[in-house]
């Protein structure tokens, strides 16, 4: 947990720039399903500020860097989690947001030169396992997923979303295992199938419904999980397979 002591204001004579910290409440909420974390954000735009707020609202403990000290106007007055001003590859920026006890750490700044330094400064010199970048150039993500550090490319990404969405269903995967011969596909289930069983579907179609998500919550599907209409399926199978498998799944148990 956050160490409850106030930090004050001092200047970085490295970088010439003011590090701000504010201090954090003593008590954080113990809403986390699993044990609470202690978590480094790089960035207060949109995406860090909305990461945060979701990290608080499941009990983690947060510091947010940024070097605008402007920008943590997002966060919002109930933020209570730390605020260091600074550069987020900065050493001692880092020391003061937590990084030495940190159990993951986000790059999400606009800038992919500025968010790739900063994880690798985490994971290499602080060991911080769980390090992600957000990178908007789609080729550099590659790169540096190759080095081990896991990115998120913005605009792949969202594109990919929406086109998985427009496209026929079994047209694009969700996933694909590093073999190409696995492929996970999310689908929302055929009016076929309502009413009948999950194991039905995967004898038929040779699938594996991993879960699914129903009325805006997941469930781990079962054997005798009855398909409801609405319900979004995620299905594994074999990408030999997949054009049956979808023709199977479309065709509804009569077909059998």
């Amino acid at each position: 947990m956050l160490d409850p002591r106030p930090f004050r204001c001092r200047v970085n004579a490295g970088t010439a720039m003011a590090v701000c910290v504010t201090s954090r409440a003593q008590s954080v909420s113990a809403r986390c399903s699993v044990a609470c974390v202690h978590i480094v954000i790089m960035g207060c735009g949109r995406v860090g500020s909305t990461l945060t707020h979701s990290l608080e609202e499941r009990g983690h403990s947060t510091a947010v860097i940024d070097s605008n000290p402007d920008a943590f106007r997002r966060l919002g007055p109930g933020f209570s989690g730390l605020t260091v001003t600074g550069l987020g590859f900065d050493r001692d920026v880092l020391i003061n947001a937590g990084i030495e006890r940190a159990d993951g750490f986000a790059a999400v700044s606009s800038g992919d030169n500025s968010n790739i330094i900063s994880a690798r400064v985490a994971r290499e010199q602080f060991k911080v396992d769980t390090v992600v970048a957000r990178i908007y150039d789609p080729g550099r993500a590659e790169v540096y997923e190759r080095l081990g550090v896991p990115t998120v490319a913005t605009v792949p990404w969202a594109a990919d979303q929406v086109l998985r969405r427009l496209v026929p269903a079994g047209s694009e995967p969700a996933w694909r295992d590093q073999s190409g011969e696995v492929r996970l596909d999310t689908v929302y289930a055929p009016f076929a199938w309502i009413g009948h069983r999950i194991d039905q579907l995967e004898e038929s179609a040779g699938i594996r419904v991993a879960f699914l998500r129903r009325l805006g919550s997941g469930l781990i599907a079962t054997a005798d999980t009855v398909i409801q209409e609405g319900d979004y399926l995620s299905l594994f199978m074999r990408e030999d397979h997949a054009e049956a498998a979808h023709a199977a799944f479309e065709a509804g148990p009569d077909a059998v």
